[in-house]
């Protein structure tokens, strides 16, 4: 029997058909004949069965399928053509098996990325106008290239003496009948990609392709080009980098339309601009002008619409590169190679008005390139970057060589573009750093020569002083012997935020975790010292009532950090399971420095004592108040006058509430610190509470609270939101682990996004919505331009978690927009 595996019950054999089956091999015409097999008389089972011995035919029962038949066909035509004047029959097949196609064919005829074959996708080229045969491994271009686009077959190359025969393609009918585009279906081809490939030497014939405009043979084993390669006049991108090419036809540099050449990474040694135009001849013209033969016809003067010239990684001295550079340059790149004194290169360049970057990382140059006179103004009009890193020039050789040009000269390492009107030159180490870093170095050096400036003593300003009655010259004044040293006073320096920051290292994600880690270590070394002295003193009486007490107590360093300008007050009650809400207690112990121990009595209990705040000497710098766990007494106290109505802490940009279990209204008392009864409360709507003695907050954190929807009303989310003449808008809002069940106010919200995506007044960066009872998320909310859009925990099903776990914030907002869009 075969060992083939028959088909099962199920199937229904295929029997012998009536009418013809087309092969994809055969012709449409022909037909699929049941093949003859050798007759044997079947093994017995009692040994084993002979290697010669073949399987009987296929009974009527169990027919071949079509799979089946059309691998004996093709196997078929396989035998005939490898064994030329034997007859086409399978008896030299010793089993069906043997006919059917090996592992080893499979991937012969199969490209391993599931590509079409060279042939296939040359021919397809014909209708597309682009080919594309990177990493192939050929070793030239195939003939079949110009034989299909030509008709022409190309001269045989001496690098490539026995070209491998490309396997002819299988017929693929198309709907009319035919395989081909026809002739007027048929585009010139335009672009050729055959990068990545074994490639030594090019056809002379590639230029009878007058249409190419991009040609990318880079990543190959280039020696030379063909002097036909110039004539494809139509060029705008050539790619010849990484290649061993050691010269260029001299005509390419006349190409007319070349916008961008890359030929790095070779062995070139000169760039002879203009070599097509020495002793002034021109570059002759070829063709007569006829349909089959077109006229050829070069610039005038070099390269004339070169944009970008990469030829870094050469052997090319700066004295063999043609004063006559291409004058529409805009980028170029001269990296890595031995340019030695570059002073004629570099004002030859000077004088290009379109330059904007040149590249010299990594050359050998040094000062001797760079004279005090080198340049004539103007020189450089439009340049932006003049990159000398790695190079034995020093900076104080730039600035000589420098010092007439009209605008601000920059020597930063940095991932940004310069602004406009200024100059980059970049000299020494590369050493790349961000934008916050650079300008912390330039306020850290600004401060410095503050500092360091020489005072102007009574006797040096009599220096300056002329006499009107005389015009002789006033002698200058001896010197004291020692002038007495002054006592200037520093002038207090005032820093921003981010420099704080990163002055003490938290600009980093470890920085903090860091800093966090000392400051609770400080903390909790302190409140173990404190408890010492309090054991022994706790018989003398302490004024409660002091205002004196109860205003310094909170510029502790336990609590206000300067450096930052931070204010945490600790908690007033630890988490615990009797909170109204489920999600507002956490099972961790509380230390000892979480919590208002019996030392802390001059910090008050209210969850936000801003009475006592504004009193502190730090009031008119804090930036960041934190407020954590505050729920002892769930109420604000403000403090009672008419700057309750213009605001309090005009720089607070960060407001930390976090567990405070507190609803959408929170009792307010208004009364003074100085007040010993107990004032009178009332009851106000939370957020609005806080934009109004707020008014430059710019992060507000309000998780784990008790706030439901009906508090992130439409009014209530613009005013938290959008910017006004009075107020900032917030850009951070993070509401997790609350009760809100509905987003109608930010639904609102983002109404006015739709198709106006640069709303000014919205500078919303981050909603977090995490772990509250959301059952439905609006698409509207996509429209809403967040950087950081949080949603986990909540009970909606549409859409699906993984849209935001693989895209995440980007996708999930592009999967909303595109519901309303």
């Amino acid at each position: 029997m075969s060992r083939i595996p028959q088909p099962s019950s199920s199937r229904s054999g295929i029997k012998p058909p009536s009418t013809p089956v087309r092969s994809r091999l055969a012709p449409p015409t022909a037909e699929i004949a049941r093949p003859r097999t050798i007759s044997a008389r079947p093994p017995t089972p009692s040994r084993p069965r002979p290697v010669a011995e073949v399987a009987p035919p296929p009974s009527p029962g169990n027919a071949l399928s079509i799979k089946e038949a059309i691998a004996l066909k093709r196997a078929e035509a396989r035998k005939a053509m490898q064994s030329a004047g034997s007859g086409p029959g399978l008896d030299n097949f010793a089993t069906l098996e043997d006919a059917l196609p090996t592992a080893a064919k499979q991937e012969e005829e199969e490209d391993l990325l599931g590509r079409l074959s060279v042939r296939d996708t040359i021919e397809q080229a014909r209708s597309t106008g682009s080919l594309n045969l990177a990493t192939r491994s050929l070793l030239c271009l195939p003939s079949a290239l110009f034989e299909i686009h030509l008709g022409v077959t190309p001269d045989p190359l001496k690098s490539v003496p026995n070209e491998p025969a490309l396997p002819a393609s299988e017929p693929k009918p198309s709907r009319r009948g035919h395989d081909k585009p026809s002739w007027f279906e048929a585009q010139d081809l335009t672009v050729i990609k055959a990068w990545n490939n074994d490639i030594q030497e090019v056809q002379h014939e590639i230029s009878l392709f007058g249409s190419l405009k991009t040609v990318d043979l880079h990543k190959n084993k280039l020696t030379s080009l063909p002097s036909t390669f110039a004539d494809l006049t139509s060029l705008t991108v050539l790619d010849l980098s990484h290649n061993a090419l050691t010269a260029l036809p001299d005509k390419l540099f006349a190409l007319s339309e070349l916008t961008t050449l890359n030929i790095s990474h070779n062995l070139l040694t000169t760039l002879p601009f203009n070599a097509p135009f020495a002793g002034g001849k021109k570059p002759s013209q070829q063709g007569g002008g006829s349909f089959f033969t077109p006229t050829v016809t070069h610039a005038n003067t070099p390269l004339p619409r070169l944009l970008v010239l990469d030829a870094s990684c050469n052997k090319i001295q700066a004295a063999s590169v043609d004063k006559n550079v291409p004058v529409s340059l805009t980028k170029m790149n001269l990296s890595g190679n031995p340019l030695g004194p570059s002073q004629e290169l570099l004002r030859n360049l000077s004088q290009l008005k379109r330059l904007k970057e040149v590249k010299f990382e990594k050359c050998e140059i040094g000062d001797d390139s760079l004279p005090i006179s080198l340049f004539t103004p103007p020189f450089f009009q439009v340049l932006v970057l003049l990159d000398l890193s790695d190079t034995q020039v020093n900076l104080d050789a730039v600035k000589r060589a420098f010092k007439d040009v009209q605008r601000e000269l920059n020597h930063d390492f940095s991932t940004e573009s310069p602004a406009n009107g200024v100059l980059r030159i970049l000299v020494g180490k590369v050493v790349l750093k961000e934008s916050w870093e650079l300008e912390l170095e330039r306020r850290t050096n600004a401060r410095k020569l503050a500092v360091a400036a020489p005072l102007v003593d009574d006797w040096d300003t009599t220096s300056f002083t002329t006499n009107t009655q005389s015009p002789a010259p006033v002698p200058k004044p001896q010197p004291k012997p020692q002038p007495k040293p002054q006592t200037v006073k520093p002038r207090e320096v005032i820093k921003e935020a981010w420099e704080i920051e990163a002055e003490q290292g938290l600009m980093t994600e470890g920085g903090r975790r860091r800093a966090r880690a000392a400051a609770a270590a400080a903390a909790e070394a302190e409140a173990e010292a404190r408890v010492k002295p309090s054991q022994v003193e706790v018989s003398e009486p302490r004024d409660t009532e002091s205002p004196t007490a109860t205003s310094s107590g909170l510029s502790n360093p336990q609590y206000y950090t300067r450096n930052t300008q931070t204010l945490k007050l600790p908690a007033s009650a630890p988490p615990t399971k009797s909170a109204n809400h489920a999600r507002a207690f956490s099972m961790a112990t509380p230390s000892a420095a979480s919590r208002i121990s019996a030392s802390d009595i001059s910090v008050p209990t209210p969850t936000l004592p801003l009475n006592t705040i504004v009193n502190q000497p730090f009031a008119d710098s804090l930036r960041v108040l934190i407020l954590a766990n505050r729920r002892m007494d769930r109420s604000f106290a403000i403090p009672d006058g008419p700057q309750s109505t213009a605001g309090f802490l005009h720089k607070l940009e960060e407001l930390d509430l976090e567990g405070c279990n507190i609803g959408d209204s929170v009792s307010i008392r208004q009364a003074s610190d100085a007040e010993v009864s107990t004032p009178p409360r009332s009851t106000e709507p939370l957020l609005p509470t806080l934009v109004r003695i707020f008014p430059s907050l710019r992060t507000l954190n309000l998780s784990y609270n008790a706030l439901t929807s009906a508090a992130l009303d439409a009014e209530t989310v613009r005013a938290l939101v959008l910017a006004a003449p009075h107020r900032q808008g917030l850009r951070h809002l993070r509401l997790r682990g609350n009760r809100i069940a509905e987003l109608d106010g930010f639904v609102a919200l983002a109404v006015g996004f739709k198709g106006n995506r640069n709303v000014p007044e919205c500078k919303l960066e981050e909603l977090d919505l995490r772990d509250n009872e959301i059952g439905r998320l609006p698409p509207e909310l996509g429209l809403l331009p967040l950087d950081v859009f949080l949603v986990d925990g909540n009970t909606f099903r549409v859409p699906q978690r993984r849209v935001w776990e693989r895209e995440g914030t980007k996708g999930l907002l592009s999967w909303l927009r595109g519901r309303v869009e």
